[in-house]
């Protein structure tokens, strides 16, 4: 099956099954209702005993998965009135970042995020959701116009990190990330943030510092990828999955770190198995964060991200 994973496999094999003994009993008019129903009960048992207790790796597989929705899957299901702006006004325009401007629940906002493809094709044209520095430059020229207009900023993240090409590094993309976290820091209207798949880096947290910042539920967020961990640690990418068990990047241990505001569950097996409800909780969680953060007077607003930011980690003077 196509974009199967190892973990899911003797599910996917049972699911078949059931869909062959269905198929044959239709076609050759024999009852095997009763069959079928036990293989349905050991499937259900079977999912559970799979999706309730997922590892670090699992959760990184899932949050890599090229059928989950992207960002502008995302824009489709939650924006009304959308329009796209690109460029950066000094280089370029970076698909692998998108924004624009629209209304959620008739508010209008300004949405930002990391791109990836849905097949090889769009992936190489957005160079998989790895931004070049014109990327950041176009997220940020979003920002400051949605603070002028008094916007509040959307920002959906999924990156392995910022792109590390030689080009990348000539134009500067260690100060277009460090510029984006100070802008955003002291942006005079609300940002909220959405990992919805990978928030690796300095690549994700470039679009990620905001009043309100979610995860979902099998999404992961590190200072590096767990491949990336192992070839230092061990010299060795291939030890990516004992990395992700050491890391402690899945959303919950995020959230029970304090870095991030809450965790937005996920369809049983993953957001790409139920696009639908997946936006859906997405848009609620949003939208419940909107109606609060609007009514907060700018300065409050900065300061309050200031406190947030501030109280993050412990640290000893000696």
């Amino acid at each position: 099956m196509a974009n199967e994973l190892m973990f899911e496999k003797p599910l996917l094999e049972l699911q078949k099954k059931i869909q062959e003994l269905r198929t044959f009993s239709q076609q050759s008019g024999l009852d095997f209702s009763e069959e079928i129903d036990k293989l349905e009960k050991k499937a259900e048992l079977l999912a559970s005993n799979i999706y309730e207790d997922l590892t670090p790796w699992q959760r990184t597989q899932l949050a890599r998965h090229s059928e989950r929705p992207t960002t502008l899957d995302y824009i489709a299901g939650i924006c009304t009135h959308f329009v796209e702006l690109h460029g950066d006004r000094n280089f370029g325009d970076d698909l692998a970042i998108v924004g624009g401007i629209g209304k959620i629940d008739g508010i209008p906002v300004t949405v930002i995020g990391h791109q990836k493809g849905h097949d090889t094709k769009e992936n190489i044209a957005r160079r998989f959701g790895m931004p070049q520095p014109e990327g950041y430059r176009k997220a940020l020229r979003l920002m400051k116009q949605a603070e002028k207009f008094k916007r509040p900023v959307i920002c959906f993240i999924d990156t392995p990190g910022a792109y590390p090409g030689i080009a990348s590094e000539e134009r500067g993309i260690g100060e277009a990330i460090a510029r984006n976290l100070i802008e955003m820091a002291g942006l005079r209207t609300p940002i909220i943030c959405v990992v919805t798949g990978e928030g690796g880096s300095g690549g994700a947290l470039a679009l990620g510092v905001g009043d309100r910042v979610y995860m979902l539920e099998n999404s992961i967020y590190g200072v590096i990828s767990p491949e990336g961990a192992a070839a230092l640690l061990w010299k060795d990418s291939s030890l990516g999955q004992r990395a992700a068990e050491t890391m402690k990047i899945t959303a919950g241990h995020i959230h029970s770190f304090g870095v991030v505001d809450g965790v937005i569950p996920e369809p049983q097996g993953g957001a790409h198995k139920d696009t639908a409800e997946t936006i859906a909780a997405v848009k609620e969680t949003i939208v419940a964060a909107l109606r609060e953060l609007i009514e907060i007077p700018s300065d409050l607003l900065v300061e309050q991200r200031y406190n947030k930011y501030k109280q993050m980690g412990h640290y000893a003077e000696l």
